[in-house]
């Protein structure tokens, strides 16, 4: 406020040396000089803010408290964001005045509706309660009945509305990261300032802890107390479930091992296999066993009783011994390796291939190592929800700043790697209601146990990534999109270029993917050289993907020749075919893995089994 007012004085002085209006007086500023000099205020005050402690403080404050642990906002941001929208707001006072009406105006609307609603009940002759929204946390019956909690309810949805659309509207003269970070932060201060959060505000935990003789409240400090312990939020009964036990059953023997991956070989279910054998991917983000959860959403079991001999990539937990593993080694010990050995096992010159995620970009890499090489030892390639083009990489982006990649790299330097918590807090911040408020409700106010879903089991059951190659990869690609430039990038001495791929691709996108957005996927059916075969499933990152047959979900496909030009021109053309994805790329796969034999043994003479699966490395912590 003194910078505007310095600002004023500043201005109204320069006003009456040269003169305003002829006939005006100096101090009747019209409204154009108003909103010029309150722009001019905001900017100092922007200024003086900036080299305010203030937000330093808070940031340390906040990195400094346990809870950060569990609860991973980054509250410095989000006031750096709402401080952003309030000085933008002010240079415009006309529009935020009118904004702030109109809130105003439908608060009282729709409180006003709330109350009367509520009145006409209590006589006996009013309107049902209005139809539940479809947002889950308000999905307690006071919320519709109750005229407080409707209020509240709705003032808490109409000021969220308010503030997103207050943010994009001040978002004009931002560059597009910019915008994308602060659109991000609000989100995320919206979603923390439900009051569903505050156990007076939820009425689902109040009537807990009336049901329970304050039971659910002593549970819910237990909770939170054993999560400050651990460092991390609890998502999941992490008692439920374990690999080999319940996960990862598809029977099969780990017949490679490297200090980088095991190599699992999976036992047929069919008489006659196709000759051509699959070898799979996964990204050392997370670990295989999302392919193999349980029989009923199995990618594997699905892929053996379909009649293909299926290898796994099962990657190593690196720890800091291995900080100097690069992301050649990934390539020599990953999908080179493992192509050796599943072609001498199987007898076959060459294999298909799949690579998920980070496993696809890795797949990319190495297939255009092979073409400069001549090396023609893969088939066909799948890329399940991959980047090659990282111009577009969604919410994540706001993670992968020169800030962000900086502080990366230092936490990697100390430690010799990224530790797992951080790469599960920044995926977790991208669905914050789902995964991480959810959680703060359901464990801290209403004193439940952690659900038991195979799914978030999963999803917390992390990996460490190596400092060199993870470095490497984030500056090669989220930093710089050195892969889509032809010899950009090098590796083992091979200049890469994804244009000299000329073998036959299939790739899947997710239609609603925050990590990898559809859109991106769709790219490389523009980068490679050869046919591609784009397919969008319903659903995000892991639903669209482990959708199998007989469950829920759609996907599209598009055959127009000659192809859409644009991702937009694909999907408006595209056709809509109901069930799951996966029979379609059976169909595709099975056109390109030869006839069908007798099935290879379970290793080889070269290559005995060493172990059952799921192999050791699956369970490193």
């Amino acid at each position: 406020m003194l910078g505007i007012w310095s600002a004023w004085l500043e201005s109204v002085s320069a006003m009456g040396q040269s003169g305003t209006r002829p006939g005006t007086d100096w101090w009747k500023a019209p409204d154009e000089f108003t909103g010029s000099l309150l722009a001019m205020g905001a900017r100092q005050l922007s200024g003086q803010l900036s080299k305010d402690p203030l937000l330093r403080a808070m940031d340390q404050m906040w990195n400094a408290n346990p809870l950060r642990d569990v609860v991973p906002v980054d509250w410095a941001e989000v006031a750096r964001a709402l401080r952003l929208v309030w000085l933008r707001s002010l240079a415009r006072p006309g529009t935020a005045m009118m904004a702030a009406t109109e809130f105003n105006a439908g608060l009282w609307r729709a409180a006003l509706e709330a109350w009367n609603d509520a009145g006409k009940r209590w006589w006996g002759n009013g309107p049902n309660p209005p139809a539940e929204r479809t947002d889950k946390r308000f999905s307690a019956p006071e919320w519709q009945t109750n005229p407080a909690y409707r209020t509240l309810k709705e003032g808490y949805l109409l000021a969220s509305d308010w503030l997103l659309r207050q943010g994009d509207s001040v978002a004009s003269g931002l560059d597009e990261a910019e915008q994308r970070r602060l659109a991000f932060h609000l989100r995320q201060f919206v979603e923390a300032m439900s009051p569903t959060l505050l156990l007076a505000s939820n009425p689902a935990a109040l009537r807990r802890a009336m049901e329970t003789g304050g039971a659910s409240l002593a549970a819910g400090a237990r909770n939170l107390m054993a999560d400050l312990k651990a460092g991390r939020l609890s998502m999941v009964d992490a008692t439920a479930f374990a690999p080999g036990r319940n996960l990862a059953l598809s029977p099969g023997k780990v017949v490679h091992r490297n200090k980088l991956m095991e190599l699992i070989q999976y036992a047929p279910s069919t008489e006659t296999a196709h000759k051509v054998p699959l070898l799979i991917l996964p990204p050392w983000i997370n670990k295989y066993y999302i392919l193999d959860l349980q029989p009923k959403n199995s990618m594997v079991q699905h892929l053996v009783a379909q009649g293909f001999t299926v290898f796994m990539v099962s990657w190593k937990n690196p720890d800091a011994a291995m900080e100097d593993t690069s992301f050649e080694d990934y390539m020599d010990l990953g999908p080179l390796a493992a192509s050796e050995v599943a072609r001498e096992i199987t007898g076959s010159d060459t294999l298909n291939v799949m690579g998920y995620c980070i496993g696809g970009t890795l797949l990319a890499m190495t297939l255009a190592w092979l073409s400069a090489r001549g090396d023609r030892r893969f088939g066909a390639a799948t890329f399940m929800v991959s980047m090659q083009d990282f111009e577009r990489v969604g919410d994540t982006a706001v993670f992968m700043d020169e800030p962000a990649l900086d502080l990366i790299e230092q936490q990697m330097m100390q430690r010799g790697y990224l530790d797992s918590r951080e790469m599960s807090n920044m995926f977790n911040l991208l669905r914050p209601t789902d995964l991480i408020w959810s959680n703060v409700v359901n464990n801290y106010l209403l004193g439940e146990k952690p659900p038991a879903f195979d799914l978030l089991y999963w999803n917390s059951d992390g990996t460490r990534m190596a400092r060199a190659a993870h470095s490497w990869y984030l500056r090669n690609t989220y930093s710089e999109n050195n892969l889509i430039v032809p010899g950009k990038i090098r590796l083992k001495g091979e200049p890469l270029d994804l244009r000299r791929i000329t073998l036959d691709l299939y790739a899947v996108g997710a239609e609603k993917d925050h990590i990898v957005p559809w859109e991106s996927a769709w790219r490389v059916t523009r980068l490679a050289g050869g046919k591609v075969r784009y397919v969008l499933a319903s659903s995000g990152h892991i639903a669209g993907i482990i959708n199998p047959p007989g469950g829920k979900g759609n996907y599209w496909t598009n055959d127009a020749a000659p192809a859409p030009a644009t991702a937009e021109e694909w999907r408006r053309t595209a056709t809509r075919h109901d069930g799951s994805w996966w029979t379609d790329w059976t169909g595709w796969l099975a056109a390109r893995s030869g006839a069908r034999e007798a099935p290879p043994s379970l290793g080889s003479a070269a290559h005995p089994p060493i172990a059952d699966a799921p192999g050791l490395y699956v369970l490193e912590k």
